[in-house]
């Protein structure tokens, strides 16, 4: 059986849309009627006309167009959970809000942002305390915005986007767990000890083993990436900024070496683009799903089955969304 063949019937058939990550798997990724990065596809989702959304990509993601969208059918063919959003749960939270007031931080002086990676019920708990959402293209923004208030900024949960914006705006920051009691008293941005185990692998020895192989090579990476890599990049941007950069800004010409998602890179261009890591950086999670579970949900909707259904608690819905239609205002 050929199930790209099948995939497409079966989409023909069903009121149903697929939305599939730019980290998914070639022939996942080729089955997209909407592709992108996380809050793109869950933006794009809302407004689709189908009913019922196919999500290939991770927990969080198919949760926020739950949340956008209480009122479509929201499945995945694998409900793979992102090693970063994993880092961080309500209790945990809330346990790093308990080490703030425990150094005389209270929380009527904090202001709490999620990264989009985290669970619905972590940006409900956010949305709870005023806080925001933010992406990896708009953190900066968010930050700015959430300054504003005069209050400390509590950033949850990767602590190098977190830094590397914090750098960015030449502020102070501090993370929980890992920085001694004056420095996260004395910090404007907190963070949470959370990271991605993907954009970890970077290095600054793999920049200068290009560098020194290629004199005028490009680095762009992640803000993912940590602090030390994102200092000695030349281009530093989100999913959909390095694509964008990289396929319409640079000269087909020119090297560059890239700082994210295996499958993503592959995809960029043909040629003058590598990689910059010495092992595949490649997302376990994401690479979870395949064709054959994308047709499976498929067959399970046809035959009334639905399985692998998101369903959110409305309270969850209800204070995630208040976050993220935050972030939407800014």
């Amino acid at each position: 059986m050929d199930l790209k063949t099948e995939i497409e019937k079966l989409k023909k058939e069903l009121d149903v849309t697929i939305v599939a990550h730019f980290y998914q798997k070639d022939e996942v990724f080729e089955m997209g009627d909407i592709v992108g990065d996380s809050l793109e596809l869950a933006k794009k989702a809302t407004t689709a006309p189908e009913s019922n959304i196919i999500f290939c990509g991770v927990g969080f993601m198919g949760e926020s167009v739950k949340v956008l969208s209480p009122h479509k059918r929201v499945f995945m063919p694998k409900v793979a959970c992102c090693a970063m959003a994993k880092m961080i749960d309500v209790d945990y939270y809330n346990d790093n809000l308990a080490i703030l007031n425990r150094i005389k931080i209270s929380n009527d002086n904090i202001l709490p942002i999620t990264y989009i990676n985290s669970s619905a019920a972590v940006k409900a708990a956010v949305g709870k305390m005023g806080g925001y959402v933010c992406t990896s293209s708009n953190a900066f923004k968010i930050i700015q915005k959430g300054l504003e208030s005069g209050k400390k900024i509590f950033f949850v949960p990767d602590r190098c986007l977190g830094q590397n914006f914090a750098n960015k705006i030449g502020l102070k920051s501090a993370v929980i767990g890992i920085d001694d009691i004056r420095t996260v008293k004395n910090a404007d941005i907190i963070c949470y000890n959370g990271f991605c185990s993907v954009h970890q692998l970077f290095t600054v020895e793999d920049i200068e083993f290009y560098k020194q192989k290629y004199p005028d090579i490009i680095v762009a990476v992640h803000p993912e990436c940590d602090p030390a890599v994102v200092n000695k990049a030349d281009f530093v941007g989100s999913t959909s900024q390095l694509i964008k950069y990289i396929t319409q800004e640079l000269d087909p010409e020119q090297k560059v070496v890239v700082g994210t998602e295996y499958n993503m890179v592959n995809r960029l261009r043909e040629k003058n683009t590598y990689v910059l890591s010495s092992t595949k950086p490649e997302c376990p999670t994401m690479n979870e799903t395949t064709l054959e579970d994308l047709y499976n949900t498929l067959l399970s909707i046809k035959n009334e089955t639905y399985e692998n259904e998101i369903i959110v608690d409305e309270d969850v819905v209800k204070y995630a969304r208040i976050a993220l239609e935050r972030m939407f205002e800014v």
